[in-house]
């Protein structure tokens, strides 16, 4: 595999994007703004230069990594040519499709439609394309370049051949996969967003406060990160969109919680909006009382 586009670009996009970009795939980074694009790139390259004075990346390696990143916006150009799309849109099921619809029409006919949906069907999004059968999900983890694991999903229509592929991919990548198969929240949404939700539950019950509830996963479970922290991380208003689908899919046991949904009417998503569960406009977060 040679080229790749990326369609999207925000946190993960971006992300996605200088990955892909070093492992030596030539990277086409879609927006419907071309400025919008052309930042993303240098914001890419700023992140190289800091890897770079950390000396974690060579200079010479960095320009290298910079010059096989392309902005575009112009959908059926980039998708030109490309072997595998990976669209990182909001997770918004028509939005996906018109995105893959396009690429699916002006790529080769061998390309690869690839979604970073964190929640969303697979199968559903091959079936509405139809194309299921080189319709995969790679679901990335936040930030892309730091985050090991890389969740391949299997829709009903994926091929092997494709499904190997896309293992073949995230060893060239510097990723450890899982395969799983279709299903609502997959493997690691279905459980981070339980974690999470039960985290709001208990805090809205008065059990412990948000730097309590943290430390406790962090220390007494081992996790880099406790779940309140990680949903500020992901944004919160994301978070509720998983919960909200899987407890349409599921069942009960997903519904949000209501403080979460205060949150994200409040304007309060998280890391991006400055406030969540942890005050972020200093250097250091501090947690929020909430309740």
């Amino acid at each position: 595999m040679k080229s790749v586009l990326v369609v999207g670009t925000g946190t993960m996009g971006r992300g996605i994007a200088q990955v892909t970009a070093s492992a030596g795939l030539e990277t086409r980074v879609c927006d419907v703004n071309l400025g919008v694009a052309e930042r993303a790139v240098a914001s890419i390259a700023e992140a190289l230069d800091r890897r770079v004075v950390q000396g974690k990346l060579d200079a010479v390696e960095r320009s290298a990594i910079v010059a096989r990143l392309h902005a575009s916006d112009d959908l059926v150009a980039a998708a030109a040519g490309i072997e595998l799309a990976i669209e990182a849109v909001p997770e918004d099921m028509a939005l996906k499709v018109r995105v893959l619809a396009t690429v699916a029409k002006a790529a080769p006919p061998t390309a690869i439609l690839a979604s970073n949906t964190s929640s969303l069907s697979v199968t559903e999004l091959g079936q509405r394309l139809e194309a299921g059968d080189r319709t995969v999900g790679l679901h990335f983890f936040n930030p892309p370049p730091a985050m090991a694991l890389l969740e391949i999903v299997r829709g009903l229509h994926t091929t092997e051949a494709v499904v190997d592929q896309c293992q073949v991919l995230a060893k060239r990548l510097g990723k450890t996969s899982i395969l799983v198969n279709d299903s609502p929240g997959f493997a690691t949404s279905r459980l981070g967003v339980a974690l999470g939700a039960e985290a709001i539950r208990m805090l809205e019950a008065g059990v412990a406060s948000v730097e309590d509830i943290d430390r406790a996963m962090e220390l007494g479970y081992r996790h880099p990160m406790g779940p309140l922290k990680l949903g500020d991380l992901v944004g919160l208003d994301v978070r509720l969109a998983i919960l909200e689908h899987l407890h349409r899919e599921v069942g009960e046991q997903f519904r949000p919680p209501q403080l979460l949904r205060q949150m994200v009417r409040a304007g309060w998503l998280g890391k991006k909006s400055g406030k969540g569960f942890y005050d972020w406009s200093g250097e250091t977060p501090i947690a929020r009382k909430l309740v």
